[in-house]
């Protein structure tokens, strides 16, 4: 073949052009400011009643409250979450039948009715007494209304249900190190302990810290069914206020504008962290 005759060949690892990948996303960008615009430039909507409760005072306490119940609640189902996977990668049966038993029950029941069983827990126990065993006195007494307000049982409501999945993420991430990775620290001596700590739990985080990101913006949107027991969440407080003024469209707004700035900031925060893992991984 001559010199000609290959300068005529298509390049095979040349870039390609795709000219209906750019129409079809402009496309979709342009339906979606019109849907916007729609529903922006709505009449229905009163947009000074918007920008007056935006940066209202118990609006804000409102996103205050829910940012800390989706850090706590997140951070105790994580905690749990680990000793429920280990409870099910346990060699003990009885350890794995509840771990196993724990993932089953909380992940069959829909978490709005987890919540409100929480949030109805006095009609159980209307208080908690200690008590002296030999003498049956009552050394402290408590009313249950008193210990589980309705933030203290959104709190449990969102850890019980969030350390299930947590449970399923750690589990799998533990599972997917090498066996060996455990056999070399036995050799070297290492406890159970110091092995899980030091060798398989580093290896796991790559696995596990991805889809925990995704769980907490979710827990940051599931805080929202808290508003069922007044749990003093962000749309407790604008349902609170729309109950006052009757300008409920425009309160959905002000909570629908302030879920979506902390899911983006929680979300690109999860992008980053994952870039980084990333990085380290193809350096490894």
């Amino acid at each position: 073949m001559s010199t000609v005759d290959i300068a005529h060949l298509k390049d095979p690892v040349a870039k390609q052009r795709h000219p209906w990948r750019l129409v079809s996303g402009l496309l979709v960008i342009a339906i979606a400011i019109m849907a916007a615009r729609g529903l922006w430039g709505n009449g229905a909507l009163d947009h000074d009643t918007i920008a007056k409760y935006l940066t209202y005072d118990s609006i804000m306490s409102g996103l205050k409250n829910t940012i800390v119940l989706a850090l706590i609640s997140m951070l105790i189902g994580v905690v749990m979450g680990f000793v429920v996977a280990l409870m099910r990668l346990s060699e003990n049966t009885v350890l794995r039948a509840v771990g196993f038993a724990y993932v089953g029950v909380v992940r069959s029941i829909p978490l709005l009715l987890l919540i409100l069983f929480v949030g109805n827990i006095s009609l159980f126990w209307s208080g908690v007494d200690i008590i002296n065993p030999f003498t049956k006195e009552v050394w402290y007494s408590w009313d249950t209304n008193d210990l589980i307000t309705p933030f203290v049982a959104s709190v449990i409501a969102l850890a019980l249900n969030e350390a299930a999945y947590m449970a399923e993420i750690i589990r799998s991430g533990l599972s997917a190190v090498d066996g060996g990775q455990r056999e070399a620290a036995n050799a070297l001596g290492l406890g159970p302990m110091h092995t899980m700590l030091r060798v398989i739990l580093p290896q796991a985080l790559r696995i596990i810290i991805p889809p925990t990101g995704s769980q907490f913006i979710t827990m940051i949107k599931m805080t929202s069914l808290v508003s069922v027991i007044a749990g003093g969440d962000l749309l407790t407080e604008a349902q609170n206020i729309a109950a006052t003024n009757l300008r409920t469209l425009e309160l959905l707004v002000v909570a629908f504008i302030w879920y979506l700035v902390v899911t983006g900031i929680a979300t690109i925060g999860q992008t980053i962290l994952e870039r980084r893992l990333a990085r380290g991984q193809r350096k490894g």
